[in-house]
């Protein structure tokens, strides 16, 4: 038995999802974990479609077991995005390799890169560059720039490389004895619209499921309904509106005067598209101030990124899944796993305090939906389980 994990979010799975999942295979993996974000994602937005309808898709597609990324991670840039699923990984203690995509397909590449990304973030060239205005990625960029040589700025600067860069820094730091190894990405760029390469991007593929249009060419179809952040855009302007200076201060990732900004912009702003706009200097990048928009409107502040999670929540799994969980048991897991909610609430007060937002944020992502589903989804909602 030989388990990889990969970290994905699915939204939605396509065909290029099912070829890393297929060349995880051929690398060796007989058992296939994947931890998937559940409402919300990395980008700053709401899944299109449900977490669950995802998880059965992946099931049916190569993954044996689907566990959920809690908000307070899927809302994270990409180092406590990765931090957070690595953290669910190492905690089985039964996963034997990590797959990920990346640009560069080149771990001795990656490898470089992240010590570069580590010696950079600490060099006082970045904090100048830092407190002269410009963003995290392209202080990042141009300190690597500085530093290293041409092929090491290249591997940092395609953002196919940025997460898996990231992966490998969050196994180093807790010194984990999984294996990193990657699958060259192939198909449309990251967010590109082009449907001239052999897989078109989840972006692409989003505004399609958006529009009503057939997208079965580019993935499985999900018999789920559409979510659009677009019908929860005034109470996300409601709710900021509300918010006191000091709130702002609070939110994760609104530090370097961010949330002074947010604060500013949402008493002027009468969409999210001109929040995002009025909110926008060089300094914050775009998918920054939408995760920081979302967490301020779902409550993640700086505080929930250091508290334990408490549990693991299967979102569902096949025979194989049964055998990971077995082996996850056998090597000394004590962290509760259950598909049920309510249960794994029960385990403890930091469960219960995990479990209780994260059924909130689902109760506010199935407003979204063209037909509302009530409250309490989270606890009612089957996983798939597949013989």
């Amino acid at each position: 038995m030989k388990t990889a994990a990969v970290i994905c979010e699915y939204n939605p799975f396509h065909y290029g999802h099912r070829h890393q999942l297929e060349q995880t295979r051929a690398l060796g993996a007989t058992h296939i974990v994947a931890v998937m974000s559940g409402d919300f994602t990395q980008r700053g937005d709401i899944a299109v479609t449900d977490k669950f309808a995802r998880a059965k898709t992946a099931l049916e597609n190569g993954a044996d077991l689907v566990l959920e990324l809690p908000v307070k991670y899927s809302l994270c840039a990409a180092e406590g995005f990765a931090r957070g699923a690595v953290g669910i990984i190492s905690a089985l203690g039964c996963v034997d390799m990590l797959s990920f995509g990346s640009e560069c397909g080149s771990i001795p590449a990656l490898r470089e890169a992240a010590g570069a990304v580590e010696y950079a973030v600490h060099s006082d060239y970045f904090q100048l560059l830092m407190s002269g205005g410009k963003s995290y990625p392209a202080a990042l960029a141009e300190a690597v720039k500085k530093f290293y040589t041409d092929d090491v700025y290249d591997v940092i600067s395609s953002p196919n490389n940025t997460l898996a860069v990231e992966y490998i820094k969050a196994l180093d730091d807790i010194g984990s004895g999984i294996e990193p190894v990657t699958v060259r990405r192939e198909g449309a760029a990251h967010d590109s619209d082009s449907e001239q390469e052999k897989f078109l991007s989840a972006s692409a593929i989003r505004k399609k499921i958006l529009a009503g249009e057939d997208y079965s060419a580019y993935a499985p179809l999900i018999d789920s309904p559409a979510a659009d952040i677009r019908r929860l855009e005034t109470a996300i302007l409601a709710k900021l509106r509300m918010m006191r200076p000091e709130d702002f201060e609070a939110v994760y990732d609104a530090a370097q005067g961010l949330g002074e900004r947010l604060f500013k912009a949402v008493r002027r702003a009468g969409s999210l598209d001109e929040l995002y706009f009025l909110a926008k200097t060089k300094r914050y990048t775009l998918a920054r101030i939408r995760r920081a928009v979302l967490c301020a409107f779902l409550g993640v502040d700086k505080k929930m990124l250091h508290e334990p999670d408490g549990y693991i929540r299967i979102l569902g799994m096949n025979s194989r899944g049964r055998e990971i969980l077995s082996a996850a048991k056998n090597s000394g897991c004590t962290v509760p796993m259950d598909t049920s909610l309510r249960a794994l609430m029960d385990a403890s007060f930091e469960a219960h305090r995990l479990g209780a937002f994260q059924a909130r944020c689902r109760d506010v992502w199935a407003l979204a939906l063209e037909k509302p589903l009530p409250c309490g989804s989270d606890f009612t909602a089957k996983p798939t389980i597949l013989s």
